[in-house]
């Protein structure tokens, strides 16, 4: 939490007047009136989306601004690697906030542009931004009613597996957990495991927790958890799912060594050698380990798995938001160009370029053909969107207050099996207190 004292007393809070930078004319080509011939600096996030789908808008800019130009510089620990310059007043132009060291957003609230006028603003095919993006991609952006973060991705969290490995066995993907748990046996008698994890992504099963947990207890599990009550990490749905979790590590159903693995060396074990059988993660998994699957791997996703087969939500309802979040400090040299290049994301022609070799969605309507570009766990992203219709949901708590640092740590303990399922509950309850005790960070209340 110290990142949010670091930001809040920065001398770059101050407010800006967003006019900042070099100045050009305003047009309908150049809504944000950027100079010609003027660089945009853009922090993005090296993760598994990589950083070529923002060096590719400089294929685009140039068409409606004359000269802009990008220069993307790769970012992995986002905020140790920004928060000093945002403390100095000259952060980058544009910053992908992504990552499990992101920088809490409401520490640097009021040091960012808000991108309403984006929406308002044309794409490069002439259509108002706000009609061809999906439905609500502003929400999780929106933080005390400022619209600050552009996510780009849709992202559809769920958990994958290899469905040519299932086939060859006659292996079904479980609904439930008990299930899952007769998946691990069956797993064992073939010398398989059942997860893997890695220590920098050891808080995928935190996802997988509260996702289970959610759909089995319904919205009061994910209102405690958002508001940080107290006890909420010992609502009886999620206590459920961590036992079953504890369980599991008993048995000895996780890859050993996870919590001194990196993370996408633990995922090829996964992918490539196939030593266990389910993955939880986000729709990113394919492209970012697309070196590392075993040819004909048939990569494919399905919802988390519920405690009972009468959850409070259906088993189809899932996780699914814009993700990937995009934020335009206002002392940046080029905030007026750090638009213009989301503008230039939004391009039919950038998202398409984006879901072709990322293989995931962007939040541009339409830009994802049937065939999926050839990917199964594209195909199934749309499939599982389909099947779940309005019992989508999302939850920001984390993001929000930047927690996900701190849980690692006790996350992987109790996968390691170090930290029991009570130790897990209390590591994890204080975390939430801790902020939630702190008077100096600001809340946001969601109902």
């Amino acid at each position: 939490m110290g990142s949010f004292a670091v930001a809040c007393s920065s001398p770059s809070s101050k407010d800006g007047d967003g006019d900042s930078g070099p100045k050009g004319e305003k047009s309908a080509t150049n809504p944000f009136g950027v100079a010609a011939n003027s660089t945009v600096e853009a922090a993005i996030f090296d993760g598994g989306y990589g950083t070529d789908y923002v060096d590719y808008t400089n294929q685009v800019l140039g068409s409606q601004v004359k000269g802009l130009k990008v220069q993307v510089k790769p970012v992995v620990d986002i905020a140790p690697q920004l928060q000093p310059r945002f403390v100095g007043g000259n952060p980058p132009d544009l910053i992908d906030n992504s990552g499990e060291d992101q920088i809490g957003f409401l520490g640097i609230l009021d040091q960012l542009e808000e991108l309403d006028d984006l929406f308002e603003a044309n794409t490069y095919e002439g259509k108002k931004i706000a009609d061809i993006v999906y439905p609500g991609v502003k929400a999780p952006g929106t933080f005390k009613d400022k619209f600050v973060a552009l996510n780009y991705v849709m992202t559809v969290y769920g958990v994958w597996y290899s469905k040519t490995l299932f086939e060859e066995n006659g292996w079904t993907p479980p609904k439930t957990w008990d299930e899952a748990l007769d998946l691990g046996q069956q797993a064992k008698k073939k010398g398989k495991y059942l997860f893997v994890h890695g220590k920098e992504a050891a808080t995928y099963y935190r996802t997988l927790l509260i996702d289970s947990a959610i759909k089995e207890g319904g919205d009061e599990v994910r209102l405690a958890l958002e508001n940080l009550e107290k006890g909420c990490w010992s609502h009886p749905a999620v206590q459920g799912v961590i036992k079953v979790m504890e369980t599991m590590v008993k048995q000895k159903m996780f890859v050993p060594g996870g919590s001194g693995t990196q993370f996408q060396k633990a995922q090829a074990i996964w992918s490539n050698d196939q030593k266990a059988l389910l993955y939880p993660s986000g729709g990113w998994i394919e492209n970012e380990m697309k070196k590392a699957t075993k040819a004909d791997f048939q990569m494919t996703g399905f919802p988390s798995m519920t405690l009972t087969d009468k959850p409070a939500l259906p088993w189809e309802s899932l996780r699914a938001a814009a993700g990937e979040p995009f934020i335009v400090p206002k002392q940046g040299k080029n905030p007026a160009g750090a638009k213009e290049v989301l503008r230039a994301m939004l391009s039919e022609k950038a998202a398409a370029n984006f879901s072709r070799t990322k293989l995931a969605p962007t939040i541009v309507k339409g830009t994802v053909p049937a065939d999926g570009y050839g990917s199964t766990a594209l195909v199934s992203q749309t499939k599982m969107l389909e099947a779940a219709g309005t019992n989508i949901f999302n939850y920001m708590f984390v993001e929000t207050y930047g927690m996900n640092t701190d849980q690692l740590v006790p996350w992987n303990s109790f996968l390691a099996g170090d930290l029991d399922a009570k130790g897990l509950t209390s590591a994890l309850q204080k975390i939430s207190d801790k902020v939630r005790e702190d008077d100096s960070v600001d809340k946001v209340k969601v109902s």
